[in-house]
This record gives C-alpha cells, sequence and structure tokens, in this order.
C-alpha cells in the first residue's frame, strides 16, 4: 500500500495579492467611535466564528448586532497570527468556511473560481481537488479577501467596533457587556473568544518571566542570528521550523511526544459531519472526555513531512524526540537555552515556544458561577449552546466542543455552532419558545464527572 505525501511547495501561496471589494455593500468602519449603549444582540470577538455568528443573525433579520473586538476588524486578529508565523495556507479545507449554514451565499471554493485568473497553477490544481472532493489546501489570502467579501455582504464590518470587553454581566431579561469606555445592554449576548496560547510552565523558569531570548508563537522572531530553537509539536512549531531553515538557521526541534504526528486535519474528518458529531450524543462526561484528549493532539501538515526529512538528513534540522523540558535560562552574551530532562542543554539564538492553546471558556467574563467551568469546559445547553446558568449568554467556538465535539474549534463546526445559536436568538427577539434545555443528558455526564474523577 502506498501514501500519498503531498509536496511542500503547497505551502507557498503568495501573500498580500490585491483582490475587488464587493460594490454598494455600506461603510467599511463604524461611523462613531465608540460602540451604542443598546443593541438586539451583542458579539464578543470578531473571529471567523464572531463573523459566521453576526452573518447569520443578519440572514435571520437581527441587524442590530453590535460585535466587539480587541483587534477592530473582522478575522483581524486571526490573520495577523497567522502573518506572525509566516503561514501561507491553511489547514482547512475549501468546504469550511465561515459562511452561513443553511444559506446559499457565495462560499469559499466559489469566490476562489470567480478570481481564478488571480491563482497560480498551484492554487488552481487545489481548486480542482476540491471539486472533486478531495483534500485540498486553501490560500491564507483567498481566505483574508473571502473574510473581507462575507463581512461587506452582511454588514459586519460596519458593526464591528474596537473594544475589550471585560465583563459579562447576565440578568433575567438582558445581557450586560462591559470594557474600558463602554457598556452594551442587549437582550443576548454570544462568547466567541477563541482559544489563547499556552503559557509555559512555571516551573520552566522558577516562576519568574521567560527570561530574554525566549518568545511565544505568536511574537515575532527577531531576525538575526544563525541559530533556533523550536519546543513543540503542532503546526504553529512545524512553520517555526520552516521559516528558521529558509532563513538559513540551524534549527533543533524539541518535541516530548515520540515522533512528529502527521496528518491532514487537526482532528479526525468524520467528527466534521453530523454522524461524527452523534458520537457524542448521548455519551458520558468522562467518554466526551477520552474523545477530546484523544483528538486534540498535535500534528503537522503533511506537507512539512518531505521538507523536513531532507533537512534533518542534511544536518540542518536536528529533532530531539521524547524529551522533556527542564529548564529555560537566558546565555551570557545574547539568546537563551532550553535544559532538558536527561541534563542535555540546546542553546540558540532565539527559543520559541509553540506550546499549543488553551480554550476560552468565558469564566473570566461570566464568573465562576454562570461560566460552570469543569475540566476546562463550560457547562453549554446540547440544543442552544446557551450556558445552562446564563442562558442569554451563548457560545460559538472552542468552548462548544464538549457539545459539538472536536470539530467546535474549525471553522467548519462554527458554523455548525452558529446556526444553533442564531436560530435561539432569533426566537427569542420574536418572542417565541426557545428549545427546552437538554437536562437529563448534562445531569448523566456530571454524574460520570464525578464517579470518574
Amino acid at each position: 500500500m502506498s501514501t500519498f505525501v503531498p509536496e511542500p511547495h503547497l505551502l507557498e501561496s503568495p501573500r498580500g495579492r490585491a483582490w475587488p471589494q464587493p460594490p454598494g455593500t455600506g461603510p467599511a468602519r463604524p461611523s462613531s467611535p465608540a460602540p451604542p449603549t443598546t443593541a438586539a444582540a451583542v458579539i464578543v470577538g470578531a473571529g471567523p466564528a464572531g463573523l459566521a455568528a453576526a452573518s447569520a443573525l443578519w440572514h435571520l433579520g437581527v441587524r442590530d448586532v453590535v460585535v466587539l473586538d480587541r483587534n477592530g476588524r473582522p478575522c483581524g486578529r486571526f490573520l495577523d497570527r497567522i502573518d506572525t508565523l509566516k503561514q501561507r495556507v491553511l489547514r482547512s479545507p475549501y468546504q469550511h468556511h465561515p459562511g452561513v449554514e443553511g444559506y446559499r451565499d457565495c462560499e469559499l471554493l466559489d469566490f476562489a473560481r470567480l478570481h481564478w485568473a488571480r491563482l497560480t497553477e498551484t492554487e488552481r490544481r487545489e481548486i480542482r481537488m476540491a471539486q472533486s472532493g478531495h483534500r485540498s489546501v486553501v490560500p491564507v489570502d483567498v481566505f483574508e479577501a473571502y473574510c473581507r467579501h462575507v463581512a461587506a455582504l452582511h454588514h459586519v464590518d460596519a458593526r464591528t467596533w474596537r473594544a475589550t470587553a471585560r465583563r459579562v454581566t447576565p440578568g433575567p431579561d438582558h445581557v450586560t457587556v462591559s470594557g474600558p469606555g463602554f457598556t452594551v445592554t442587549a437582550p443576548y449576548a454570544i462568547l466567541c473568544l477563541g482559544e489563547e496560547r499556552r503559557d509555559a510552565p512555571a516551573h520552566w523558569t522558577d516562576g519568574a518571566p521567560l527570561p530574554d531570548g525566549v518568545g511565544y508563537w505568536d511574537e515575532p522572531v527577531p531576525d538575526g542570528g544563525e541559530s533556533l530553537v523550536v519546543v513543540g509539536a503542532g503546526l504553529s512549531a512545524a512553520h517555526l521550523v520552516s521559516n528558521g531553515l529558509a532563513a538559513g538557521r540551524s534549527v533543533h526541534w524539541i518535541l516530548r511526544a515520540a515522533a512528529e504526528r502527521y496528518q491532514c486535519a487537526d482532528v479526525n474528518a468524520s467528527f466534521f459531519r453530523a454522524e461524527g458529531r452523534a458520537r457524542f450524543d448521548g455519551t458520558s462526561w468522562a467518554d466526551r472526555q477520552q474523545l477530546m484528549r484523544a483528538q486534540r493532539r498535535a500534528s503537522v501538515m503533511f506537507e512539512f513531512r518531505p521538507l523536513f526529512q531532507q533537512a534533518e538528513a542534511d544536518g540542518r534540522l536536528t529533532v530531539h524526540r521524547g524529551r522533556e523540558v527542564r529548564e529555560l535560562t537566558a546565555v551570557a552574551g545574547g539568546g537563551a537555552a532550553v535544559l532538558l530532562a536527561d541534563g542535555t542543554r540546546i542553546a540558540g539564538d532565539h527559543v520559541a515556544l509553540a506550546l499549543g492553546t488553551t480554550v476560552s471558556t468565558g469564566e473570566a467574563l461570566l464568573g465562576a458561577g454562570p461560566a460552570a467551568v469543569r475540566d476546562g469546559w463550560p457547562d453549554l445547553d446540547e440544543r442552544t449552546l446557551a450556558y445552562r446558568n446564563a442562558p442569554r449568554v451563548l457560545a460559538v467556538g472552542a468552548a462548544a466542543g464538549m457539545v459539538l465535539g472536536p470539530a467546535a474549534r474549525n471553522i467548519d463546526g462554527h458554523r455548525v455552532a452558529t446556526a444553533r445559536v442564531a436560530a435561539t436568538v432569533a426566537a427569542g427577539l420574536e418572542g417565541r419558545t426557545l428549545p427546552q434545555p437538554a437536562r437529563v443528558p448534562a445531569a448523566e455526564r456530571y454524574e460520570a464527572a464525578v464517579v470518574h474523577a
């Protein structure tokens, strides 16, 4: 049996091309520097999940929406992080896009085909692969242009304000979202908070801040230098390694796992389909935890494998497999070093940490009671994705993982979550009866969690 391994050139799509904007779609930015004090719904976070939620509400006639985002533009922070890594293609295929479930908007594949003349021959071949039902990669450039298209088409850009939410206060018939210089009150709030980087364990630095010469994956790697040390086993680490090799650096790659894990998607593709999500329905909390642990493992796109294998054979890349980090230290004269558990010391001009991400549960905004976080996951209603202890606050994104399964953190999972959330908000605003909370399955899950604790 032979295995097809995509070539590294698929990672090299151009960035920064000019894309036409859809005509007559209104102002690109809010006319007021501060958000209004009231709205029909408040969305916290304008990433792919927030964009999907706002667009879905638009289709359901809910236009009085306030989107609050620390970056201030739809998908801005998402794309900034990608550009920091110099990432040129997405892991998600063309079928996964922040459009709206159930509406025949221009989808991502359609958008790319409309701009066929702007694409490279490699990118066109990937579109043909997608049309044939095969796995394909999406250029970041195409994805960004499509997000701008979706934001303009549904007037999301005109309803997005640059603001940092600090507190979400639920009431019996409204929710108040507040932060520096603003307060917005609405019948519903939708939290699209995504994930935050996982920081280094405190014992690596004896509780002190990171030493000079050490940074995280979402921070720029300083120019210059002859050597780079990368800690981590996921896609962000792979981009850091690739960038270091492209810059002519000698790279050390430290993995806690016994080997690199290459795969097309970040989770098994079955979880993106209804039958995969059904594997979560009716199962205990402990069973769901086990599935999530099995799926949320670091992995790297297949495209990197030939590149890294050749670099390792050439001596430009040294991979330290199955090694635990004990300590991070600065090096006199510049740079930093990683001390491994077996006593090996690996020094470089810079150490980049790519330790994965953690789910933003909403607890920091809502408080412990309303969020009811258990084992790193909030307590959400199965049908509506509302917080059970704050039913006017709903979640889209990675926080819905224990309801929708591993695909909740993926762009395609955002569409599935948005369909439930937007329908709930629209029904509530019209005074219709909302779906009843699925209390019995939740009780069973929590009982199982206590038993297995």
